[in-house]
């Protein structure tokens, strides 16, 4: 291998250093968001609540995602070329939870609308059960987006492409410019629909409490984070764009241009699940600070924490 940096070859340390930088950052962020899960599952506070139900289904996405790529990373280095029939599972599950995620922050923006708004019907609408129910609309919603490019897939390949190996990217494998289409209309679509059901969650609860609560102040301020939240899945959607408008400035950095971007959009916005209800929500704050010092054994009042300003 040439180990020269001409062009936009690297040595041959520079990708391993770059690969393994972002494995390591990756299963950082796995650990942060497995801590969270445990807590969840661990008390009944959250695990009856739809918010927080909704909340963990967010960061048990994040995990598969990164997770996800942590293998494909592994793998690609090792072996490069990858069964092509592997490689079109690992992808459908992993772009399966990325579209998971800005149906989710609708769903949690819907649920601070209703908590806000309505009260006292809000715990007969948002139910364990009914939660899991969206739950399960969300991941079925998400793969009828991707479905269509795999029976397009299967009608036009011979049995035999299934078999063979190839270097797993989407781009590689799904290579009809009509699917690559219907993808950005389909992405275009559901951003759409995020985005209002965003609008109008922040709006009514503007208008119907104003300024007068403290409750409907943080959902406020809860529904504009899942708006930026959503930007940052949006920017999965550009972030080919800006490599290439970026690279078009400094030609000769292009491959660590690259790999900044696709880490600062792929990865880092992975950190913001955690950051949104592990820090900024009191009580789940207050259960983090007892995981981390035990020695803290101090009773939690769950309903006196809600009451509470964050």
């Amino acid at each position: 291998m040439n180990t020269t940096t001409t062009g936009n070859k690297e040595p041959l340390y520079i990708p391993i250093l770059k690969y393994g930088f972002s494995v390591v950052f990756s299963l950082s962020i796995i650990y942060i968001n497995g801590i969270l899960i445990h807590i969840f599952r661990k008390h009944q506070v959250f695990n009856m609540n739809s918010r927080y139900i909704l909340y963990i289904h967010l960061v048990v996405n994040d995990i598969i995602m990164l997770a996800l790529m942590v293998l494909l990373i592994f793998l690609s280095y090792i072996l490069f070329t990858l069964n092509v029939s592997f490689c079109i599972i690992v992808l459908m599950i992993a772009i399966s939870s990325n579209l998971n995620n800005p149906l989710t922050l609708a769903a949690m923006a819907l649920e601070c609308y209703l908590a806000i708004c309505f009260p006292l019907r809000h715990p007969q609408i948002c139910t364990v059960k009914k939660t899991y129910i969206v739950i399960v609309l969300i991941w079925f919603l998400s793969s009828l987006t991707i479905l269509p490019d795999l029976f397009v897939l299967v009608a036009t390949r011979p049995a035999e492409y299934f078999n063979s190996r190839i270097f797993c990217l989407w781009a590689n494998i799904f290579t009809n410019p009509h699917l690559e289409k219907k993808r950005d209309v389909s992405n275009i679509i559901y951003f759409v629909i995020v985005w209002l059901i965003l609008f109008y969650a922040y709006f009514r609860i503007l208008f119907t409490a104003q300024a007068a609560s403290t409750n409907a102040k943080k959902a406020r301020n809860t529904v504009l984070l899942h708006g930026f939240q959503l930007l940052l899945c949006m920017l999965s959607y550009v972030h080919s764009i800006m490599i290439e408008g970026i690279i078009k400035f400094f030609p000769g950095d292009a491959l660590i241009i690259r790999f900044v971007i696709s880490l600062l959009i792929q990865v880092t916005p992975r950190l913001i699940s955690p950051i949104v209800y592990g820090i900024r929500d009191k009580l789940f704050r207050e259960y983090l600070r007892r995981y981390f010092l035990p020695s803290n054994k101090a009773s939690i009042n769950p309903e006196k924490m809600e009451k509470k300003p964050t």
